[in-house]
């Protein structure tokens, strides 16, 4: 049996709970979280969200990216956001490589060649939440009225600290 086997079962269960309303299209909260696929980050208990609370956006690193920004626009044009969270975590997977590391991987386990690819790994947690807020703030797609917040999630004990601009 496969994992996604396994999935198919919970799902069932999972109905039974979930019932029949009709969720608005909108979320709730108006609020728009980027943030990482890191399985050890549950982000909507972590911050108190129920299912149709808020727009989630995961990538690898919770970087802000131009797809990113392209959810982001449709999130705020037309479904109604009006803020923003930036929320990385401590002991981030894309802090453990470098750009040119990863490409001599891929070179030599792929035989790819990206070396001008840039994975957006980064060194300090805090740093990379600024420089994802920096480039949200400086987007002519993104509104001066969104709020745009920061934050780093701990991973060992489930804590969130706020970090404030540069």
């Amino acid at each position: 049996m496969s994992y996604f086997d396994n999935f198919m079962k919970a799902n069932r269960a999972y109905v039974d709970l979930h019932g029949t309303a009709h969720l608005p299209l909108k979320p709730k909260t108006r609020v728009a979280i980027v943030t990482c696929m890191d399985s050890r980050l549950h982000v909507a208990p972590a911050l108190g969200l129920a299912l149709g609370d808020a727009h989630i956006l995961r990538n690898a690193g919770g970087r802000v990216t131009d797809d990113v920004i392209r959810s982001l626009v449709i999130s705020e044009q037309q479904l109604g956001t009006s803020e923003i969270v930036v929320l990385h975590h401590t002991d981030c997977g894309a802090q453990t490589f470098t750009n040119e590391e990863f490409a001599q991987q891929l070179k030599r386990d792929l035989a790819v060649d990206v070396k001008d690819r840039d994975f957006l790994p980064f060194e300090d947690v805090e740093d990379s939440v600024r420089e994802d807020m920096a480039i949200l703030k400086n987007s002519p797609l993104i509104p001066d009225d969104i709020v745009i917040s920061g934050a780093v999630y701990d991973v060992d004990t489930g804590r969130i600290k706020v970090v404030k601009e540069s």
